[in-house]
């Protein structure tokens, strides 16, 4: 579903990426994983045809990503971003929220849409014609999940989509999100900072550093161990609680 190959990513004269590689199969669920500054969220805003400045080779179910991106293209390409209050608009109910795409995109039966992702991520009827503002952190990222489902896409990108939240709720967003990746036969690519966490929703993860990929770990390697780089091995000590 996702090819990259040699993807380079400047800001000026600074390589962000440098030379990255990976592959993501249909229905498959990647993980890219490095501090701040690694170039994991670069490489995602290029997936999302955000950014324009980029080099290499990077293909979508076959067809090679344009420097701008078609309308359908966004469609089929959806983004969960890491702050559910920044993401979303403060003076738009959540019914107009959802239904925004569904107008942008031509689709029918618009209300029947609504009703039914909401009730798909667990969003109770009542908070359709409250504000953001008026709803919990968790709520929230339900409602911007909802936003980038809700135009029926076969990807979907997430920007550490619960560092956001509270430690309590964050295993509920995850097992949300793993929970529609079969339902709906989603492709997934999370970005974040915790192994634990990516390794949680991700088969196959990324490890990055500086802008290079040192290694590519399975969940399974991850979880005994199994690990060549000593950048991996520090992230996994970080973590380690929490992946075990």
């Amino acid at each position: 579903m996702i090819a990259v190959n040699g993807l380079v990513i400047r800001f000026g004269s600074f390589e962000a990426v440098r030379g990255v590689s990976f592959d993501v199969a249909a229905g498959g669920s990647y993980g890219l994983v490095g501090e701040s500054g690694s170039g994991k969220s670069s490489i995602l805003r290029t997936l999302a045809g955000i950014r324009s400045d980029w080099n290499g080779s990077v293909s979508v179910n076959g067809v090679c990503l344009a420097r701008q991106p078609t309308k359908d293209y966004f469609r089929k390409v959806q983004m969960v971003f890491q702050d559910p209050f920044g993401s979303l608009h403060p003076r738009q109910t959540i019914e107009r929220i959802l239904k925004e795409p569904l107008f942008v995109h031509g689709f029918s039966n618009i209300s029947a849409r609504v009703e039914k992702i909401m009730d798909e991520v667990s969003l109770p009827k009542n908070i359709r014609y409250r504000y953001p503002h008026q709803l919990s952190g968790g709520q929230r990222q339900r409602v911007a999940i909802a936003r980038a489902l809700v135009s029926e896409p076969d990807i979907l990108l997430l920007d550490e989509p619960t560092s956001a939240l509270d430690v309590s709720i964050q295993a509920d967003i995850l097992n949300l999100l793993k929970d529609l990746r079969v339902s709906r036969e989603l492709t997934y690519i999370l970005v974040g900072h915790n192994l634990a966490v990516v390794a949680h929703l991700c088969e196959n993860i990324a490890i990055l550093n500086n802008g290079t990929m040192v290694e590519e770990v399975s969940s399974e390697e991850l979880r005994h161990g199994w690990i060549l780089n000593e950048y991996t091995s520090k992230l996994r000590e970080f973590s380690v609680e929490l992946v075990h």
